[in-house]
């Protein structure tokens, strides 16, 4: 996981490798030395940085396999969220880790 601060922990609490960046373009130097990384089958990269995304970087993820590179809403979006989109976070969360994340308000 990439993302800000805050969630960085509650995700390393879960046991999720994951990478502080405190804006998009530190978060897309860390995304494109993990997509070159054939050990990782997924990256969760909060959904604020996206925009930091060259086209060069996006398709590099569009063709490869592995590893799956996931948008990921920020905790103040995912309050915002209607029950199936939840729903749908936490399916792909789990496929992703092997164990349910409960995403709900804090």
């Amino acid at each position: 996981m990439i993302s800000d601060k805050d969630t960085v922990y509650g995700f390393r609490l879960a046991g999720i490798e994951s990478y502080e960046a405190s804006n998009g373009e530190e978060a897309k130097r860390i995304l494109v030395t993990l997509i070159n990384d054939d050990t990782i089958g997924i990256i969760g990269l909060n959904e604020s940085y996206i925009s930091a995304i060259d086209e060069r970087t996006q398709e590099k993820i569009d063709r490869v396999y592995k590893p799956i590179v996931v948008a990921l809403p920020v905790r103040e979006k995912i309050a915002e969220l209607g029950d199936a989109r939840k729903s749908y976070l936490a399916r792909l969360i789990r496929k992703a880790v092997g164990f349910d994340i409960s995403l709900r308000k804090s």
